[in-house]
């Protein structure tokens, strides 16, 4: 059966509005949230860090409205561990979906896909980082959840320290990714999209020394900031980093290229057109030869300036 141009864009908008409502919230709950992702396709479980909403970047398209104060910044682990294992129970067994939230998720996304640690901040600067994650694994392990993953959704910052490292190889005994931002290939457009003191070359040698020891996803954002995309000769420079972390032994299993999907703090940040977005997949497969997908926001084709939501 075919669908019109009419029903598809109506499909894909339901979608994007789907994708859109990332409220790290649910009921009651203070740090674990339900939300469909449309880079797990499907729903993930995320697991929050940072409710004091602190975090080592600043990324312009942030969506954390950091005027605003957040909660302390202690995380009571017992409590976390019980929203999960709620989250986990109405995921695996598809009550969530008879949620209002929920209601409208197409049978495609109507799966448990992910634990993500993610949150308000960069999840690895919590100081028991290592704990958090044996727990969860743990909890994943004694409902059965074997299949379901885990994702640790990071900027790679803190890759260098002990307990981190701890805590990633027990990501990779418990069905483990590690999806690492970077969306910069030179040290000064990643000082203005990511806004962070910690150097670009400490991130791009963490992510390399981290990619060395486990395949790992690459996430890529690119917007339009005050009007400009992202170079030519600064997607180059992009490549150019992915290549090297191939060259030292690093290994690159995807690379997710995607845009704005949800309302950014700064409102000067716009999503690129979808055609942006495929012109970039389209440039990492030619000059690296890794595998990239592309995932669209709130602009089309017919609105290069990302005007209109």
């Amino acid at each position: 059966m075919t669908t019109s141009p009419s029903e598809q864009a109506s499909a894909g908008s339901g979608r994007l509005r789907l994708y859109a409502r990332h409220e790290r919230s649910f009921e009651d709950h203070r740090y674990v949230y339900p939300v469909i992702s449309r880079r797990s396709r499907g729903l993930s479980v995320g697991v929050n860090l940072n409710p004091d909403k602190i975090c080592n970047f600043d990324c312009v398209y942030c969506q954390v409205d950091r005027r605003t104060p957040g909660e302390t910044s202690f995380v009571g682990l017992a409590e976390l561990l019980r929203e999960l294992e709620t989250l986990l129970r109405l995921g695996a067994t598809g009550a969530i979906f008879d949620r209002d939230k929920f209601r409208e998720t197409p049978p495609a996304l109507r799966r448990l896909n992910d634990i993500a640690f993610s949150g308000d901040g960069e999840p690895t600067t919590h100081r028991n980082f290592d704990e958090v994650v044996d727990a969860c694994a743990a909890l994943k392990r004694r409902l059965g959840l074997d299949e379901v993953r885990m994702v640790l959704i990071t900027n790679a910052s803190m890759f260098h320290r002990p307990h981190v490292r701890a805590a990633l190889r027990t990501l990779d005994e418990n069905q483990g990714e590690i999806w690492a931002k970077l969306e910069a290939g030179t040290e000064a457009y990643f000082r203005r999209i990511d806004r962070t003191p910690i150097p670009f070359s400490q991130i791009v040698g963490n992510i390399a020394e981290v990619a060395r020891v486990r395949p790992i996803v690459i996430q890529s954002l690119f917007l339009r900031f005050h009007g400009a995309g992202p170079p030519a000769e600064e997607l180059e420079a992009y490549c150019e980093r992915l290549n090297e972390i191939g060259a030292g032994g690093g290994r690159i299993s995807m690379v997710q290229v995607y845009t704005v999907a949800r309302r950014p703090a700064d409102p000067a940040v716009r999503p690129l057109a979808d055609h942006e977005v495929d012109a970039i997949v389209r440039r990492v497969r030619e000059r690296t030869g890794l595998e990239a997908c592309g995932y669209y926001g709130q602009a089309s084709d017919a609105s290069d300036s990302g005007e209109g939501e």
